[in-house]
């Protein structure tokens, strides 16, 4: 199977990684794959390194002309089965410049829940375009939501959680002494940014339930985390010095290494959080809410806990349940850690596309085929 891959390797190395070792494990398994990105991006060299071409363009905006030019070179050289696009810019560009070829696929992938509306005409020009064959979606409850946008071949958007690797998040804890955290103390950690889906708020609400418990302390950390609601928030709190608004940080991998468990109170909008998966990686537990496929992955009282959304008192109720039984906190964790060994890894989520892509291939054959008499 030939392969080409649309997409952006420009973020940080963790948020762009479980995708592209996807497709490098796709290689490995004897499929070519060419990979179409900025050519400075970090992660070429590996691609490169591992055998995958790499082609450097990425358009400068939703419809570049240079760029279907050059996708439509390649795709005249040599005949791909698969256009894999990820996001609102590369889709667009993709898409045009698959039409006239009837014989490969258009893949495009989705991540979050929400934003996409058959009344808006932007849809058109990414998932709702008429060239796209497959939709793969990051969590059972954002293909729902796909689903009921689109208005053809529904069986042919799927959900594919992406793989990860326990190494990848093994590293040292952070030293919290600065914040005049002890390791005796209880540690929370939010990483999130300042969207009001977030729900950082109820967080900080739940923050104000915890009573008698004076050496559980809060790491929040995200760009524009510290607004002012949020801060008059924190100082309603019973201990408002326990919570410390840490902003955008670098180390965030580090930070939750030191945490004893995961608070993601997002309200709307979530796909499937990569703080849950790193999470869940490095043994600890988290508690998540019903929106978007938190559940999907955590299972309540196994691995971590699931609440309803807009629900602060539950998530008070939780943390002090795995304040008072740090033994079963423990356990939660190692199962959470033994899921993302065991089924989300990246050789089960490279197997799993391969099968979505070998199955949109084969309705394209059957289709073609000539009726007999």
């Amino acid at each position: 199977m030939k392969i080409m891959v649309f997409s952006s390797y420009m973020d940080a190395w963790n948020s762009v990684r479980p995708e592209a070792e996807m497709f490098i494990a796709i290689a490995q398994q004897g499929h070519q794959v060419t990979v179409v990105t900025q050519g400075n991006a970090d992660y070429v060299a590996r691609f490169r390194d591992q055998g995958l071409t790499v082609i450097d363009t990425y358009p400068t905006k939703k419809i570049c002309c240079n760029t279907i030019k050059r996708l439509r070179h390649e795709l005249k050289k040599d005949h791909y089965d698969i256009v894999y696009a990820t996001n609102s810019r590369t889709i667009p560009n993709a898409a045009f410049a698959c039409i006239g070829f009837p014989e490969t696929k258009l893949v495009t992938y989705r991540g979050t829940v929400g934003g996409l509306y058959r009344h808006d005409p932007s849809a058109y020009l990414t998932h709702l375009h008429p060239r796209v064959d497959g939709i793969s979606c990051v969590a059972d409850k954002v293909r729902e939501d796909v689903a009921k946008q689109v208005w053809s071949n529904k069986h042919n958007i799927v959900a594919i959680h992406k793989g990860h690797n326990l190494a990848w998040y093994q590293t040292q804890a952070a030293d919290l002494s600065i914040l005049n955290i002890t390791a005796d103390d209880f540690i929370i950690i939010c990483v999130a940014n300042a969207r009001p889906s977030k729900g950082v708020h109820v967080l900080l609400e739940a923050m104000q339930y915890l009573v008698k418990e004076p050496n559980i302390h809060l790491l929040l950390a995200g760009r524009g985390i510290d607004t002012a609601a949020n801060q008059k928030l924190a100082q309603q709190a019973s201990y408002p010095n326990n919570i410390h608004f840490l902003g955008y940080r670098t180390d965030v991998p580090e930070l939750m290494a030191a945490a004893d468990v995961q608070i993601q109170p997002s309200v709307s909008g979530e796909g499937l959080p990569k703080t849950v998966i790193e999470a869940m990686a490095m043994a600890i537990p988290s508690i998540v809410t019903t929106t978007g496929g938190n559940a999907e992955i955590v299972t309540d009282g196994v691995t971590g806990f699931v609440v309803e959304t807009n629900d602060s008192h539950a998530i008070a109720d939780k943390i002090n349940y795995l304040y008072h039984n740090h033994n079963e906190a423990k356990t939660m964790g190692l199962k959470a850690q033994n899921y993302i060994a065991t089924t989300l890894s990246v050789d089960n989520t490279a197997k799993q596309h391969l099968a979505f892509f070998k199955r949109l291939l084969t309705q394209s054959i059957t289709s073609h085929k000539k009726p007999t008499n």
